[in-house]
């Protein structure tokens, strides 16, 4: 299955995801809400591909809200996305927080 920005959104605009344990941690820690994720995943871009991901390939979103920029891993499944993890990415770790300082 590839992953596909749409299909991630659709499934994001029908109610039609499942945010993880993990996520919801990490959302409270870092004072991210649903509607953010739902900004995000809506007018961010898939900036990596993780289609051996088990059990459904995922991607990488970046987004930004106020100005701060937010990762969002987002798992593809067959009826559903689920929300893996948020975070807010580290200027020093990547190249305009979209590229890997280390991949270059």
């Amino acid at each position: 299955m590839s992953i596909g920005h749409d299909f991630i959104k659709k499934m994001v605009q029908n109610d039609d995801f499942i945010i993880s344990n993990h996520a919801r941690i990490r959302m409270s820690q870092r004072k991210i809400s649903t509607n953010d994720i739902r900004y995000v995943i809506e007018h961010g871009e898939i900036i990596e591909y993780y289609f051996d991901d088990e059990p459904c390939p995922s991607a990488l979103l970046l987004g930004f809200i106020d100005n701060k920029p937010f990762h969002i891993v987002v798992a593809q499944c067959e009826d559903h996305a689920r929300i893996i993890t948020v975070y807010n990415p580290e200027k020093e770790k990547r190249i305009e927080y979209r590229i890997r300082k280390d991949n270059i």
